[in-house]
């Protein structure tokens, strides 16, 4: 039999809560469910994978938590929500995995490993700490949480919000720990969040930050260290598309690592969408990855043959590439 391949699926933390208006945790199981079809079906088909998760609600839901609770309960650090969400959604994704593969006939361990990011103590987002977080609270409701050390800032007159920095990544902490379990054919499920950040001191001892990491930024890091032979970003839309909205939209089968960048540089992909899927699939390209793919997790079997969404691959100056 040929090796196993590795995958490296990134799934967002919009993707656990399906309609907004329901996001109690028994709707957020429906969607886990899902999800775990759609991911077991790789299995099937003879991947090794390794899932990687958005944490962005969820961390709101702590923090809106936090405020409504202060100043009768203590406020809780990033570091610690990022640590509470990656246990949280990681059992989750991890039990439903576990059913589904039974109920498949497939016997295979499954395991969440909490997971740092390393950023760099001297990243320049520090400076300027611009990640909203939070609900939007009045003047007077922010106050303690700045004598609290936090930065808060006033947004568009809707309000006072909480803001983080958010660093880039440069190293996954448990690297070794996870490709250990992939090589034994435990299916992970780690860097939920993009990571919780930390940095490290001068005597090398490891800290964490009032931070967050772009998910994306961080599975990218991921599949890199891995050495992935594919990488996954498992989002809302089937296909990635230029011009969108626009009567001249195009949605598109494929791109070359080239086309990416120059799209990315005429300004096709949202900042707060699309730019960093594509951002990140970028920089797993320029460092060696094989191949990358976006789409959405009900057309992700149907992706895997080339029926749709959009692969991303290097190619040569003739737009020539292994992958098609």
């Amino acid at each position: 039999m040929p090796p196993a391949r590795t995958a490296v699926i990134a799934i967002g933390g919009n993707s656990l809560i399906l309609d907004k208006n329901k996001p109690q945790v028994e709707h957020q199981w429906e969607a886990v469910y899902e999800t775990a079809k759609h991911i077991v079906d790789m299995i099937r088909e003879g991947w090794r994978v390794v899932v990687t998760h958005g944490n962005g609600p969820q961390v709101g839901f702590i923090l809106r938590r936090n405020e409504l609770a202060y100043p009768y309960v203590h406020t809780t650090p990033m570091d610690i929500i990022g640590a509470d969400t990656q246990g949280s959604i990681g059992y989750m994704l991890q039990q439903a995995m576990t059913n589904e593969l039974r109920r498949v006939g497939i016997r295979r361990n499954v395991a969440t490993v909490v997971t740092q990011t390393l950023v760099d103590r001297n990243d320049e987002a520090f400076k300027n700490p611009n990640k909203p977080i939070g609900g939007f609270m009045s003047k007077e409701e922010a106050e303690p949480f700045e004598k609290d050390g936090w930065t808060v800032v006033e947004d568009a007159g809707r309000g006072y919000r909480r803001v983080v920095a958010s660093p880039i990544p440069v190293e996954i902490v448990e690297l070794d720990a996870i490709n250990t379990l992939v090589q034994n054919d435990v299916i992970v499920i780690c860097v939920g969040g993009g990571g919780i950040p930390v940095t490290r001191d001068e005597n090398g001892n490891l800290h964490g930050v009032n931070a967050v990491i772009d998910k994306d930024r961080g599975t990218s890091l991921l599949a890199n260290g891995l050495q992935a032979d594919l990488f996954v970003i498992s989002t809302a839309v089937e296909k990635v598309a230029i011009n969108f909205g626009k009567p001249d939209e195009k949605w598109l089968d494929r791109m070359t690592l080239a086309e990416a960048k120059q799209y990315m540089a005429e300004g096709h992909f949202a900042p707060g969408s699309m730019y960093p899927k594509i951002e990140a699939v970028v920089s797993y390209l320029e460092k060696g990855g094989p191949k990358a793919l976006i789409t959405n997790p009900e057309n992700l079997a149907r992706a895997l043959r080339g029926e749709t969404g959009t692969v991303i691959c290097p190619a040569d100056e003739s737009g020539n590439s292994p992958c098609w």
